[in-house]
């Protein structure tokens, strides 16, 4: 019977206990199969747990429940068959290029003589004939991450494992080096059959992919799996192309920026749900406000994020901010700006703190901490206590990161103070 798959996840799900609250899913009965010789990509937004389900397939993290398959078999402990490339490089800055391909192989207990063999076929391989004996500070980012696919591909793995590989070099290097990646991928005789991409740039997945997974957050949850069938070598600048990058643009808006938002529903007696405050800075917020009022008050979300330089994930949450502050619409694609917004954008420092204080005031957690702040015999609470009320409000939120938005959002609008080294907030 023909092989159907290489690894898999079945029906994973992994928490991560948290010291208050309960505990924080980050993946919840996230099923996924790697066939051979495809390229799968994983996109979504920051948080939504790509880079863990690459650790889960690699054996690098046991998920809490689901199983992990190599070959149709339960895997039990670390992959040998999988190869990593990092988004930070992950090299050793005291060692050349060779010395850091070397290394990988002398780890796995390879004889000398194949290590400098394959440390020689793969430095090559990757276009670093030359620079052999260079150290990392001598070379530039897109070489740097060149000694990382080396490394990767020195032990001849079955699937190669890539989280983010190109975001730290720049445009012209990443272009090349996607091209040079699927040259020797489409090697089939060669490893890796196969390779999975954790990626936040829509146009590289449609480039690469053959499969496009596409991932929910809070928590990571498959949302839903385009097929890319376009004829390779493609083309960036082909309709075709172009036509699944705007689908994919839809698809990621549809699920972070729906039309019609929900609203607070509140308990009985509670006043507003507390809802997730987006990861976003009001200094993002008033900086989108201030570009779209120069662009005639309305621009497609992507092209924002593309003219600003900003990841389409964190452009996303800066809009979501903006949105639930009432400063913009989002119809379809599409950010406008509210009357709200442009009032904002037009006013003096004093009126802008206070719009934003209006506004804030009216969401759920930030009408809990003053609330008791104010039942305080003191006038201020401790941040251990605004934690414990985040955690029981949004279990499934960093609680901490969630904290230092709240005191971001309401310092800038004067909501409250925060004492940074006494670590309490006051009214």
């Amino acid at each position: 019977m023909a092989e159907t798959t290489i690894c898999e996840l079945r029906n994973v799900s992994i928490e991560f206990p948290q010291p208050r609250g309960a505990a924080r899913k980050v993946l919840e009965d996230v099923s996924l199969a790697v066939n051979p010789e495809e390229v799968v990509a994983l996109l979504g937004p920051s948080g939504c747990g790509k880079s863990t389900m690459l650790r889960i397939l690699a054996g690098l993290t046991q998920p809490t429940r689901g199983e992990v398959r190599w070959h149709g078999r339960p895997l039990s402990g670390l992959s040998t068959d999988v190869g990593f490339v990092f988004q930070g490089f992950a090299i050793f800055p005291w060692m050349t290029v060779m010395e850091n391909v070397e290394a990988a192989l002398v780890a796995a207990g390879r004889p000398a003589d194949e290590t400098r063999r394959r440390s020689e076929q793969v430095v090559k391989l990757v276009g670093l004939t030359g620079a052999e004996e260079a150290y990392p500070r001598e070379l530039s980012g897109g070489m740097k991450q060149r000694v990382g696919m080396a490394r990767a591909l020195s032990l001849e793995p079955e699937v190669l494992f890539m989280d983010e590989p190109f975001s730290q070099v720049d445009a012209l290097t990443a272009e090349s080096m996607r091209s040079e990646l699927l040259d020797l991928w489409s090697e089939k005789e060669k490893h890796p059959r196969s390779i999975v991409l954790v990626s936040h740039d829509i146009k590289e997945v449609a480039y690469m992919a053959d499969r496009i997974v596409v991932l929910d957050a809070n928590p990571g949850r498959v949302r839903t799996v385009v097929v890319d069938d376009l004829p390779r070598p493609r083309d960036l600048r082909a309709t075709a192309l172009l036509s699944l990058v705007d689908r994919l643009h839809d698809v990621i808006t549809g699920m972070e920026m729906p039309d019609a938002a929900p609203g607070e529903a509140p308990a009985p007696g509670t006043g507003p749900a507390a809802m997730p405050i987006p990861d976003a800075h009001p200094g993002e917020v008033v900086a989108l406000l201030e570009y779209l009022d120069g662009r005639g008050g309305k621009e497609d979300v992507f092209r924002i994020a593309s003219e600003t330089n900003r990841e389409f994930g964190k452009m996303i949450a800066i809009v979501n901010a903006a949105e639930l502050l009432d400063f913009v619409d989002t119809p379809h694609r599409t950010v406008v700006l509210e009357p709200l917004g442009r009032r904002l954008v037009q006013a003096g420092a004093a009126e802008r703190k206070a719009i934003w204080r209006e506004r804030i005031l009216g969401l759920g957690l930030f009408q809990r901490v003053l609330e008791t702040i104010s039942r305080s015999e003191r006038g201020r609470i401790p941040r251990e206590l605004v934690l414990e009320m985040i955690a029981i409000e949004l279990p499934q939120e960093d609680y901490d990161a969630v904290f230092d938005r709240l005191v971001a959002w309401g310092r800038y609008g004067d909501a409250f103070a925060y004492d940074d080294a006494g670590e309490t907030l006051s009214s």
